[in-house]
């Protein structure tokens, strides 16, 4: 079996979009917004991603109810719903991890994503392992009418493919490429090969995600593709969907063409959003509190682990620890954070 090389075109209307999400991506980066209105539209992020990327494979939960289970609330829901949710956002945690501690992506954090987003739903055989049998899938027509439209390549292929994959996100060359692409020809080549029993939609999403957040793309966190994805459902399908078998010389041109044109749209809403918030505390007379590097990644440990000790800014930061201690306390004085406990045992949360 040969090595994974993508086969795409970067047409006009591809660089177009391309330029226009780099012009927004500098704004975003540099947009001036409070800290509490990035925490903010950080978490509707977050609960729009997840909502939309569990709805695309049939979870009915809505956005509050997803909004609830973020904040560690009680919920009326089937298990299952609930599990996916849950999953989803212990994958999106994890990835997050897998940024902070520079690794590259392998076939273990490959696997250890899929068990995250099918935990409790897919027997323990079968989460966080490539599948053993043929996966063929099907489209339900009218009435009880039923199609397969696409069959995946044989499970004894799969871990090769898979590997290959890895091996060509790891090259110097794919690195000269546009993190947006790699995204992209990433999210495609996991939903072809289908190298799990379930969850592969998921997985797909998740490690493009990944992909994205690696290589500095990751728009302060403010971006849910997966609710463009959500849209138009029957779109994505057809768009992702190169054919009624798997073919290594496949042409990815067209959808990269939706991928690209969806990232663009998704990426110009967030750009208006903070440019919004921007403006209106710039008209308010608002004092201008913002966070710098080494506040931002204080919270996206927060967000990730739910808390946040001396130590661990510490460990996060590479600073001694009286200056580590002295970050703390200036966000607290802002009152973004809140200390919980006393002594050697004191933690922080979002206030």
């Amino acid at each position: 079996m040969k090595s994974f090389y993508p086969k795409y075109t970067l047409t006009n209307s591809i660089v177009h979009d391309l330029t226009i999400i780099s012009e927004s991506k500098a704004v975003i980066e540099h947009a001036k917004i409070l800290p509490t209105a990035e925490i903010r539209l950080r978490r509707l992020a977050l609960v729009r991603m997840t909502q939309s990327s569990t709805a695309i494979e049939g979870n009915a939960l809505n956005l509050r109810q997803v909004e609830d289970l973020v904040a560690g609330k009680k919920i009326e829901a089937p298990d299952r719903d609930i599990y996916e949710v849950q999953n989803y956002l212990a994958a999106l945690k994890y990835i997050e991890k897998v940024v902070s501690k520079n690794q590259k992506i392998n076939q273990k954090i490959f696997l250890q994503i899929h068990k995250l987003v099918t935990k409790n739903t897919l027997s323990k055989d079968k989460s966080g392992f490539f599948r053993l049998g043929p996966v063929y899938v099907v489209r339900h027509f009218l009435g009880l009418n039923q199609k397969v439209v696409y069959t995946a390549p044989l499970a004894t292929e799969v871990s090769t493919l898979v590997n290959n994959l890895i091996n060509w996100l790891n090259l110097e060359e794919t690195n000269q490429t546009n993190p947006i692409i790699i995204a992209g020809i990433v999210h495609q080549e996991i939903a072809a090969i289908h190298p799990f029993a379930d969850g592969n939609g998921r997985v797909a999403r998740a490690i493009s995600t990944l992909v994205l957040y690696q290589r500095g793309y990751d728009f302060r966190k403010l971006f849910a593709l997966e609710d463009f994805y959500n849209l138009d459902r029957s779109e994505y399908y057809k768009a992702i969907n190169t054919g009624e078998q798997y073919k290594e010389d496949k042409d990815l041109t067209l959808w990269l063409s939706y991928f690209v044109k969806g990232f663009k749209e998704e990426i110009n809403n967030v750009k208006f959003k903070v440019q919004q918030i921007s403006i209106k505390n710039l008209k308010g007379g608002l004092p201008q509190l913002f966070l710098d590097d080494d506040q931002r990644k204080i919270i996206d440990f927060i967000d990730q682990i739910g808390k946040i000790t001396t130590n661990d800014v510490v460990d996060i930061l590479s600073i001694p620890k009286r200056t580590a201690q002295l970050k703390l306390l200036k966000l607290k004085k802002l009152k973004i954070i809140k200390q919980i406990g006393k002594g050697p045992s004191s933690a922080y949360l979002i206030n």
